[in-house]
């Protein structure tokens, strides 16, 4: 963009070179680089060290987009470069340390080489929390932050405030802004600070300059409602890669600080943040320098970062006596949300002698002008840091307000890592590096908080709160333990609760309980919404050590599954349930299969998961090569080809699957016939089969039943309901199970088009040599009294092995279903479940019912849901029921009862209405 203005020639233009070579020295001020004020701008800027921070509202998306160049100083300049009436206003809001204030110090070095912002011809940056208190004009206060400019120039500046940018940062370290004073309009009238920042922002002082703001998030910011937001994220994935590579060239030193960084402390708030980074990097690099093992917690981090600042007093004394100040004053900032403290405020807390050590310079940020030491405050530079010496302040005994109860109390919703710090800090090792700088803690605050801990540990794995299981998850990752996670989730914990929706936080800390309990049963993490790569990495220990996985209505995509991939092949899951993730796809599924090889998996349930034919080629080679017995692909749009895939790996040898779901998956009889080859190839281990919905049609069963004369067929279980059967396909089914010979012991034939005719024959098959199925489904398919007659006819031959019927939604009425009540009563009839569903009963039967159920022998189960039954029958019903040696359940449900009769029922436990 071209500048809005031409100064050539012109007294101002000499003043614009002055000023932009000024501001090229200010953006490149040197800094003594620390362990928490962070890397020195003059590296950063100078030596093209500046890694981009990211920008936005959502979460880190993980790859490398997240972390592309200049992505924060794009989104400034973009929104700097659309004008606004009254004025252009765009703020900066992030967190502590999220690199706000380094961000603009590159931004004005861009504009000083002219490689930014050509549109403005003076940039102005103001550090509002060295400016102190007092009232200015605006052109006294620009004089003072910027001596190469006079007072007689600024008038010619003023002249094209269009080509003016403020820059104002740290909003929040000056609390002036919450004064009342009305906005300034004048530049050369003195005024209060949030009167000249109040009249810039709102177009009234200078109308049309532009105002760039850098704040953490703070109710100030309400007076810049009709400003551009800018959201500092901190750095992405890709850019703490960037970050940690540039702190330590060694790229296996580099991946190794990476890894610990990302998958051991699990603060992910804390690690997006450039400053936060820079600690770390800095306690990682002074351990790994002493030949020490890296901080497994954040509580150590923090620690050994304390430890090596107050090292340099002298003596454990004067340390201490820092220690305990610096507690006072976060007792303050944290639990009573205390602004920065003035010099006799820090005289009360013992801290005034220590106001010039380099440590204390290291943890409190000075605000207020440079040259009146006397008008300074002092505030803590991270939040986290005044919870950690909150936390040392209790752990020392130095904490005399109440005890621990009042302490947790107090700072219930003002302070999210407290309780970690006071976990944290009752483990020995890493409270050892403040002890020896500072002097032993109290051993009975530690006993206090675990005893504690312990007690509420056990109490909430008994709950069903999710969140009362991570919050202990958590302070137990923090004390590293293992044999109080033992002593506290015990072998009645409820592990089995739903975790979805897991921060990586959580994953971290979940993974370390689990983990030291040794085996896990079940790891259910039902509902994860979109569950990521980077949570299923810190989720791995866990994965590893689980039998059973829930992921079902997860939101699993591709790059995910990779990860959890990795995690079942190295551990011993057994069974893996993604139902319903719809983003799974084919890429999904062959990421998940690429895994199996050499898994533990036996069980896979992948059903409405987005699979098609190409899917099936991935699952059809993991079959070859897996331990899988069970493979649920139902709701998938496979189709013919599909299936066809599978069928060919059930021929082979080394595929072991003994159950296969393809429910709703669109099939068609055409591929039937590739399926009954596999069946009867001899090499099939098929035990069960469920072809539910589809359009198999009566070609189709003709090659299933064709498989089941087989002998090497090893069917038992053939489930084929709702698929489009009529009366054609009976006679080759009848003949099938002849010559199986009883192998099929479960056989739905339900919803199907099947009439008497059709039904008959089978009846007929199976009076023959004890050919009837244990389990026998034959609900709405068209029969009628008749064949209520010859199924009768079944149970009460010698041998038959019938003992579940469900012959629900066929109107034969009371009549129809007596044949069945005089089987009941045949002590041949081993029937113990019966379903007449919807067939038209009504209190008539009831007599006929009573005596059947009375005299059979196996009965445990009677299923009369929506049938015609009356408030008269329920007494007899009821006393048939509590008479009944057999029967556990009397399922009621849907028939014309009215209230009258709902205490009858209840009184016994065996009825369902």
């Amino acid at each position: 963009m071209s500048a809005p203005w031409d100064l050539v020639g012109t007294p101002l233009h000499r003043l614009h070179k002055l000023h932009r070579d000024a501001m090229a020295a200010y953006s490149l001020e040197a800094r003594e680089e620390s362990l928490f004020r962070g890397q020195c701008p003059r590296e950063v800027v100078l030596n093209g060290r500046y890694v981009s921070l990211d920008v936005g509202g959502g979460e880190d998306d993980g790859g490398e987009k997240a972390g592309d160049s200049e992505r924060l100083q794009d989104k400034i300049t973009a929104a700097l470069s659309q004008k606004r009436a009254p004025a252009t206003v765009v703020k900066v809001v992030g967190g502590a340390g999220a690199g706000k204030s380094t961000a603009l110090q590159k931004l004005l070095a861009d504009w000083a080489s002219g490689t930014r912002l050509p549109q403005f011809a003076f940039a102005f940056p103001l550090a509002l929390g060295e400016l102190g208190s007092g009232e200015l004009s605006l052109t006294d206060l620009l004089s003072r932050q910027h001596p190469h400019l006079s007072d007689a120039s600024l008038p010619l500046v003023f002249q094209n405030p269009q080509a003016v940018l403020f820059v104002l940062d740290g909003l929040d370290q000056n609390h002036s802004q919450q004064g009342a004073a009305p906005p300034s309009a004048d530049p050369n009238q003195p005024a209060p600070l949030s009167a000249l920042v109040s009249g810039l922002v709102q177009g009234i002082l200078l109308p049309t300059a532009s105002v760039l703001v850098t704040s953490r998030p703070t109710p100030a910011l309400k007076l810049f409602s009709h400003s551009e937001r800018v959201e500092v994220r901190g750095l992405s994935r890709a850019g703490r890669r960037s970050y940690v590579r540039l702190f330590f060239p060694d790229p296996e030193r580099a991946a190794q600080v990476l890894e610990h960084m990302e998958e051991t402390m699990g603060f992910y708030d804390l690690v997006r943040s450039p400053g936060f980074c820079w600690t770390l990097c800095s306690v990682y690099g002074a351990a790994l320098a002493a030949g020490r093992g890296l901080p497994q917690t954040l509580t150590g981090v923090f620690g050994e970062a304390v430890a090596s600042l107050i090292q340099g007093e002298e003596g454990e004394e004067p340390a201490g006596a820092m220690l305990s100040g610096l507690g006072k004053m976060a007792a303050g900032a944290v639990l009573n949300g205390g602004g920065p403290c003035s010099r006799e405020k820090m005289s009360g807390f013992g801290l005034l002698p220590f106001l010039t050590s380099p440590a204390l310079q290291e943890i409190l940020r000075t605000c207020g002008p440079a040259d009146t030491p006397q008008r300074s405050s002092f505030s803590f530079r991270s939040p986290a840091l005044a919870q950690f010496l909150l936390a040392v302040a209790y752990h020392r005994g130095c904490w005399d307000t109440g005890d621990l109860a009042d302490l947790l109390k107090l700072a219930d919703g003002k302070a999210d890592l407290l309780e970690l710090f006071l976990a944290g800090l009752c483990d020995p090792s890493q409270r050892a590096p403040l002890e020896g700088a500072a002097g032993k803690f109290d051993a009975g605050c530690a006993r206090e908080f675990i005893a504690w801990l312990q007690e509420t540990t056990q109490e909430a794995v008994q709950s069903y709160h999710k969140l009362r299981h991570l919050r202990c998850f958590r302070l137990l990752h923090q004390r590293q333990d293992p044999a109080l996670v033992r002593a506290a989730i015990g072998p009645s914990s409820r592990l089995g609760l739903s975790y979805g929706g897991l921060s990586v936080q959580d994953c971290v800390a979940l993974s370390y309980v689990m983990t030291c309990g040794g085996d896990l049963e079940q790891l259910n993490l039902y509902n994860s919404n979109s569950v990521s790569e980077e949570q299923l990495l810190h989720l791995r220990p866990a994965i590893r050590v689980a039998n059973k996985i829930i992921l079902s209505q997860s939101g699993l995509s591709a790059g995910p599954c990779t990860a959890l991939a990795e995690g079942i092949r190295g551990g011993t899951v057994c069974e893996l349930d993604l139902s319903y993730s719809r983003s799974l796809g084919d890429s999904g599924a062959q990421s998940l299969c690429a895994g199996l090889q050499g898994s533990s998996l036996r069980i896979l349930r992948i059903p409405c998961c987005g699979l098609t034919e190409e899917g099936c080629g991935y699952l059809a080679t993991a079959l070859r090569a897996s331990q899988l017995h069970l493979l649920d692909v139902r709701g998938n749009d496979i189709k013919d080809a599909g299936l066809v895939q599978l069928s060919q790996a059930l021929s082979s040898p080394q595929c072991r699957l003994q159950e296969l779901g393809v429910q709703m998956c669109k099939l068609t009889g055409a591929s039937m016939e590739a399926l009954s080859s596999a069946l009867r190839c001899g090499h099939s281990a098929l035990k069960s089969l469920d072809l539910t919905n589809n359009e198999l049609g009566d070609s189709g069963m003709k090659h299933i039943s064709h498989a089941l004369q087989d002998p090497h067929c090893h069917l038992e279980r053939l489930l084929v309901a709702a698929c489009e059967l009529t009366e054609v396909c009976c006679a080759g089914l009848a003949d099938a199970l002849r010559a199986a010979g009883g192998a099929l012991t479960e056989l739905d034939l339900s919803i199907n088009d099947l009439g008497d005719t059709g039904l008959l024959q089978l009846c007929h098959a199976f009076k023959t040599a004890a050919c009837a199925p244990h389990k026998l489904r034959l609900a709405r398919c068209e029969i009628g009294v008749q064949t209520f007659g010859e199924l009768a006819a079944v149970l009460r031959c010698d041998g038959s092995r019938l003992i579940e019927l469900e012959v629900g939604a066929h109107q034969v009425g009371d009549a129809g279903v007596q044949h069945l009540w005089d089987a009941l009563r045949d002590p041949v009839c081993k029937l113990e479940h019966l379903d007449v569903e919807m067939v038209g009963l009504t209190d008539g039967c009831v007599a006929d019912l009573c005596t059947a159920v009375k005299n059979s022998r196996f009965l445990k189960s009677l299923v009369l849901k929506n049938n015609e039954l009356t408030d008269s029958a329920v007494p007899a019903l009821v006393a048939m029921a509590k008479d009944s040696r057999t029967l556990r359940e009397l399922n009621l449900q849907y028939n014309d009862f009215s209230e009258d009769v709902f205490e009858l029922m209840d009184a016994c436990g065996k009825i369902k209405y």
